[in-house]
Order: C-alpha cells, then sequence, then structure tokens
C-alpha cells in the first residue's frame, strides 16, 4: 500500500508492506492512497483505533473515495487471504444474548433482515465481515474477525446501530 499526502497521487508518499502501528513518522497526512497487494484495514487514529477503513487492491485519488471522514490515517493491518466458508450470530442484547440470528451471506439492510436496528454483540465463527452503520453498505466500516465481540465497543464502535454488513472476500 502506497500512502499519499495530496490528492490524486501527488507529494510526499511512503511504501507500506506490513502492519504499522504509528504513521506520523512516515507522513502528515493522507489524501489519496494506492494498494497493489493484499487487503488493508487502515484506521484513523494510532495503534489500530478510530475510524477504519477497509481496502481492497485499487486507486484511490481522494479520501472520499474510501469512505474516509478526513485525510487522517496513523495506523495499517494487512489481513490475510481468505478462501473458506463465512458464518456469525448477531444478537439484540450484549454478551450474547437476546433474539439471535445466524448469517452466512451478506445483508443490505439488517432491520430487514433481522427485525433489529441495533446490533449489541456479535459472534463471528467463520471468515472476515464488514459492518457498516447504515443500510446498503454506507457509513463507519468495522472489519469483523473471528471471534466473539460482547459489545459493540468491542469492533470499536461507539453505539449498536449497525445497518448493513457483507463478507469480506479476498478471493476477488
Amino acid at each position: 500500500i502506497v500512502f499519499y499526502e495530496g490528492r490524486n497521487y501527488m507529494g510526499r508518499h511512503w511504501e507500506c508492506s506490513s502492519d504499522c502501528m504509528d504513521t506520523f513518522r512516515h507522513f502528515n497526512c493522507c489524501n489519496s492512497m494506492r494498494v497493489s497487494g493484499g487487503h488493508w484495514v487502515a484506521y484513523e487514529k494510532p495503534h489500530y483505533m478510530g475510524y477504519q477503513y477497509i481496502l481492497g487492491p485499487g486507486d484511490y485519488p481522494d479520501y472520499h473515495s474510501w469512505m474516509g471522514f478526513n485525510s487522517c490515517i496513523r495506523s495499517c493491518q494487512m489481513f490475510p487471504p481468505y478462501r473458506g466458508s463465512y458464518k456469525m450470530r448477531l444478537y439484540n442484547r450484549p454478551e450474547m444474548m437476546g433474539h439471535m440470528m445466524e448469517f452466512m451471506d451478506d445483508c443490505p439492510n439488517v432491520y430487514e433482515r433481522f427485525h433489529y436496528r441495533d446490533i449489541y454483540s456479535c459472534n463471528v465463527m467463520e471468515g472476515y465481515w464488514i459492518f457498516y452503520e447504515h443500510p446498503n453498505y454506507r457509513g463507519r466500516q468495522y472489519f469483523m474477525r473471528p471471534g466473539m465481540y460482547r459489545s459493540c465497543g468491542d469492533w470499536g464502535g461507539f453505539n449498536p446501530m449497525i445497518g448493513s454488513f457483507r463478507r469480506m472476500r479476498t478471493n476477488m
């Protein structure tokens, strides 16, 4: 992945090929990126915190093209290719309590399928997933690795509102 300070791949740049907890020493701001290999999660803050942006191979000429809220990228992680099956359980209460529904495919509108607007906990059993704050894959993004998420804070959310989700497909 190559980070550029200017839009349209201009200005100072830095190429990264592995996880980086703090990009500050390499560039001041990020207004464009090129991902030539792998799949990445870029974070607004150091130590993999703040807004998350899931990036596949391609060109991103400005921060709007990766659904960025600003030009601040302060850490990044590569995640491995995955070619297995996908499975997760969503719950309308914290600690895997309340109404549960199991999913193995993408969902453009959580309320239409689950009948709840808020997802308080989740068990990702197989595959990598992306949660979106709003329906139709819009808004804040949350990268979900296999594991138990007992509250929305466990995946970096400030509130339990999830409008849509999809499988992170790396074998495209």
